[in-house]
């Protein structure tokens, strides 16, 4: 299973980097090869300052070796192999008209001593964060999402959704970090799922990916804005590095399990703003956001 999805992941990359770079036409995905000491590697992409991606990552990493203690103590076991592999992706565009978005898919295997799997288990999703809301582009993403999910079971998208609801929320602020989507972990093998069942429905949402989100790109990239529209996406990009850093948990992973900083903060936007007590303006663009942010909203 592991090289299976780990010959996925490294195709998929691949794909969403050549179509994400036809789409901006200035700049090209800059490749970072690293190694991790203690076992493993990955693959880094990074496209920065393009005429539709002002930074964005599109990141593969496999990575095994003895269990860190962070991983020791959530298990609670005293020792044990990992082998945890996945692709992170993460695009802030320039205009502030085109939402950010994030996915990742990713694949764990823990081992006994005598290199038997103990457990082993599918996470992952996708979700939107846009700074400007156009419920047609939300609309949108949902029904791929629901699409991909509802080919494998009708209970998968409004649980995941409602996951994905629960988790990207800042609860320092009491908002949501963006329109949601999509979030599942812990996918093992079941009753009624076999491993390969896990393994095509999460691959199946990963092959979705490019059409949740190309044609909102497509649909915005145009558009005029202001500073003042440039300036909101600032503030509102401030409120997804407080997510990151205070709530991710694949953020946090990484920082607790000497993992590679140029790649856990590769979410991380290039300008940001915080404004002491900002508020939007009653009626405005920017406060429609809010009033959706505060109270998740069913798309399809």
């Amino acid at each position: 299973m592991k090289d299976q999805f780990l010959n996925y992941i490294h195709q998929l990359q691949d794909s969403i980097t050549s179509t994400l770079e036809k789409i901006d036409g200035k700049a090209t995905f800059q490749e970072d090869l690293w190694e991790r000491p203690e076992g493993g590697g990955g693959r880094t992409r990074v496209i920065e300052n393009g005429a539709i991606f002002e930074k964005g990552g599109v990141n593969i990493s496999a990575v095994h070796g003895e269990l860190p203690e962070a991983l020791r103590t959530n298990f609670k076991v005293e020792q044990g192999d990992f082998f945890a592999c996945g692709l992170s992706l993460v695009l802030h565009p320039k205009n502030p008209f085109i939402p950010t978005v994030h996915a990742n898919w990713r694949y764990f295997e823990m081992y006994d001593e005598t290199g038997t799997i103990v457990t082993q288990w599918f996470g992952g999703g996708q979700d939107l964060t846009p700074y400007y809301l156009f419920e047609e582009d939300a609309i949108h993403f949902h029904t791929v999402c629901k699409e991909a999910c509802d080919k494998h079971h009708p209970k998968f998208y409004p649980t995941y959704k409602e996951t994905c609801d629960k988790y990207f929320w800042n609860t320092h602020r009491n908002e949501a970090r963006g329109v949601g989507g999509l979030f599942f972990d812990y996918l093992k093998e079941t009753d009624e799922f076999t491993m390969q069942d896990r393994y095509n429905f999460v691959t199946e949402v990963g092959n979705s990916f490019l059409n949740s989100y190309v044609p909102i790109v497509e649909r915005r990239k145009d558009m005029e804005y202001t500073q003042a529209h440039k300036d909101w996406q600032e503030v509102r990009r401030g409120r997804y590095v407080e997510f990151n850093l205070v709530h991710d948990r694949g953020t946090l992973f990484g920082l607790k399990t000497n993992g590679r900083i140029e790649s856990i903060l590769m979410s991380l936007p290039p300008t940001v703003q915080w404004k002491y007590n900002h508020h939007p303006e009653k009626g405005s663009h920017e406060a429609k956001l809010i009033d959706v942010l505060q109270k998740p909203k069913a798309w399809v």
